[in-house]
C-alpha cells in the first residue's frame, strides 16, 4: 500500500501551508476534512492515512482529538484501523453513504451532479412506493390533512421560502401516512441534505412552482381516489421532472 506522504501529489485538505491552532479546530471539523480527503480521492482507496502525530500537527489538535476523529470515520465505513499496521482507506462500496457527513461531503463535491441524479432516482422510487401505500390505506382524516398541506402550497406560491416549506410538508405528510418508517427515514435524510445544496435548489421561478403545484395535485387526486398505481406514477414523475427542471441550466458533463 502507498503512504500518502510518499505520493507528492497536490491536495485541498493536506496541502495547507500552516497547521491550524487548537482553538480554531474542533473534532467535527477534523472529521469533515478527513471525509473530504477520502471522498474526493485526495487519499485514494487502499492508501494509509498519515500517522497520528502528523494529523495532530496538521490540524492543530491533540492526538486524542485525532484518535476520536479517526474512530468516527471508521464508523462511517471509510477506513479500517489495524493495530500496529495503521489506518487504510476502504473501497467505496464499504462507505455508509447515508451517513449525514459522508452524504454532505459527496454533495459538496458533486461537480457533475451525478450524486444529485442518483438521489432523485432513489427518492422517486421510495416516495413513489410510499405514495402508493398512502393511497391504499388513507383515512378521511388523513385526506383532510393532505388536502390542507396542498392548500398551503396554493396559498404560498408567490413566496419562495414559504412555498418550498409547504412543498416539503406535503411530501412529509404523504410519507407519514404511508406508515413505511424505514423508507421515510431514508428519504428524509436524503431530502434534508439535498436541500442544503445550492445545486439542488437552483433556478426557482414562479413558472416552476406552478408546474410542481400541478404535479402535487395529480398525486393528491390519485390518493383521494385510492389509486395506488396512479399515486406512485404521479409521485415518481414529479420528483424526476422537478429535478430535471432545476438541473438543466447548471448541468455539466464530467
Amino acid at each position: 500500500m502507498n503512504d500518502l506522504r510518499a505520493t507528492g501529489g497536490s491536495s485541498r485538505v493536506f496541502d495547507r501551508a500552516a497547521a491550524r491552532t487548537p482553538v480554531s479546530r474542533l473534532g467535527v471539523a477534523v472529521v469533515h476534512d478527513l471525509v473530504t480527503a477520502i471522498v474526493t480521492g485526495e487519499i485514494p482507496e487502499g492508501t494509509m492515512l498519515p500517522i497520528e502525530t502528523e494529523l495532530s500537527s496538521h490540524f492543530g489538535v491533540s492526538r486524542t482529538v485525532v484518535r476520536e476523529s479517526v474512530k468516527r470515520i471508521e464508523e462511517k465505513g471509510l477506513v479500517a484501523v489495524v493495530q500496529g499496521s495503521g489506518t487504510t482507506v476502504r473501497t467505496r462500496e464499504s462507505w455508509n453513504v447515508l451517513d449525514p457527513v459522508v452524504l454532505q461531503v459527496m454533495l459538496e463535491n458533486d461537480a457533475s451532479l451525478g450524486v444529485l441524479d442518483d438521489l432523485a432516482v432513489v427518492r422517486s422510487s421510495l416516495e413513489g412506493a410510499m405514495a402508493a401505500a398512502t393511497a391504499a390505506r388513507r383515512s378521511d382524516d388523513e385526506l383532510d390533512e393532505l388536502r390542507s398541506a396542498f392548500e398551503r402550497m396554493e396559498e404560498t406560491i408567490d413566496h419562495e421560502v414559504e412555498y418550498n416549506d409547504a412543498d416539503m410538508l406535503f411530501h412529509v405528510v404523504v410519507m407519514q401516512q404511508s406508515r413505511i418508517a424505514l423508507a421515510e427515514s431514508i428519504t428524509r435524510s436524503l431530502f434534508s441534505r439535498a436541500r442544503e445544496s445550492a445545486r439542488f435548489t437552483a433556478n426557482p421561478s414562479l413558472d416552476a412552482f406552478r408546474k410542481t403545484l400541478e404535479e402535487h395535485r395529480k398525486v393528491l387526486e390519485a390518493i383521494e381516489a385510492g389509486d395506488a398505481a396512479g399515486a406512485e406514477a404521479a409521485m415518481r414523475a414529479h420528483i424526476m421532472d422537478a429535478w430535471q427542471r432545476r438541473r438543466q441550466p447548471t448541468a455539466r458533463n464530467p
